[in-house]
């Protein structure tokens, strides 16, 4: 990223870190407004490299609020604006955070949907975070080619409803910040703001979390942006996967109306984490090669929750029933 020096005056950028950093009793949140401007001059390479690292670790410690977050994403969105009539996606899902535990099952379930008639738009970034497996790295398993550009996401969402597309291509600026997680040894709120990013404007949005309490800014940030239907939950790992352990707390948005919906536990004891995470079992898992109930009730119960989301469901009941007859009747040859 391009950064120019500057000498003499205030640098332009100087206020919005004193806003940040004046202290306990004279520091404050920015306004939405101030945030579109900060986050516009970081993308256009305004900012000082010092500046930059000194106001990404000040909100890290204060943590962003809804408004700061909505201009955020708001100046992010204006700098790859892609002008399109319809959007070719029905579905925005990200994929930032990466795997751990567990196998990324929740591509499994982006392509129950895709097979079923809905266009999946899947975006993220890998390698940020050491000893976690990122979607981009596992999409070779299954023979699918990741895109390197907007038009050829256009074009695959166009042909096989679905498409991954990495920050790289469509925002470089942003995936350069997410790339100094190796250097300030924390993330920043660039993680949070690239999961509302949803380049193609699709209809329905989709995020995972890691913390619990980001849960309700996601999902005012997503009101304030006037996005129409958008459904954020505590993931597996921090990404869009529900564990079938636990009760799962679903806040969405549909049309400036926001709601909370508990998904109850699919089983009533935890299972263990595998000693092995060979992204091959996806392949396996699909064709019916192996039985694993803990990672079919992940991919079932995250296609539920994203059928809820896409009106697909009048209740949980008819969600997870469609999303049952999805798997059961999926193609097994497909991969």
């Amino acid at each position: 990223m391009a950064m120019q020096a500057y000498d003499k005056e205030e640098h332009p950028f100087a206020p919005f870190i004193r806003i940040l950093g004046k202290g306990k009793k004279g520091t404050r949140a920015l306004t939405r407004e101030e945030a579109y401007e900060a986050m516009r001059m970081i993308m256009a390479g305004e900012v000082l490299p010092s500046q930059l690292g000194a106001f990404l670790m000040l909100m890290r410690v204060k943590e962003e609020t809804r408004e700061e977050l909505a201009g955020f994403v708001h100046a992010a969105r204006d700098s790859f604006a892609q002008p399109l009539d319809a959007s070719p996606a029905d579905l925005d899902w990200s994929s930032y955070a990466g795997k751990r535990r567990h196998l990324p099952w929740f591509l499994l379930s982006a392509l129950l949907l895709a097979e079923n008639g809905v266009s999946v738009f899947m975006h993220g970034a890998g390698g940020h975070t050491n000893g976690r497996i990122y979607t981009q790295n596992v999409l070779r398993y299954l023979g699918i080619e990741a895109a390197t550009s907007m038009q050829e996401a256009q074009q695959q969402l166009l042909s096989n409803r679905f498409s991954y597309l990495s920050l790289e291509h469509f925002c470089p600026q942003l995936f350069e910040i997410i790339e100094l997680r190796r250097i300030m040894g924390l993330r920043s709120p660039v993680h949070t703001l690239v999961r509302l990013l949803n380049p193609f404007n699709a209809a329905f949005s989709i995020q995972g979390i890691f913390h619990p309490g980001y849960r309700q800014v996601h999902q005012e940030a997503a009101l304030l942006l006037n996005q129409p239907h958008v459904s954020v939950f505590k993931g597996e790992g921090g990404e869009v996967e529900r564990n079938p352990d636990g009760d799962c707390l679903v806040q969405s948005v549909h049309e400036g109306i926001l709601s909370d919906e508990l998904w109850p536990a699919l089983f009533q004891r935890r299972h263990m984490k595998a000693d092995d995470l060979d992204p091959q079992q996806l392949v396996l898992l699909w064709r019916g090669e192996i039985s694993d109930e803990y990672a079919e009730a992940a991919v079932t119960g995250t296609a539920a929750v994203a059928l809820r989301l896409l009106g697909k469901g009048d209740n949980q009941e008819d969600a997870h029933a469609l999303a049952l007859d999805y798997w059961n009747n999926r193609d097994k040859q497909r991969f």
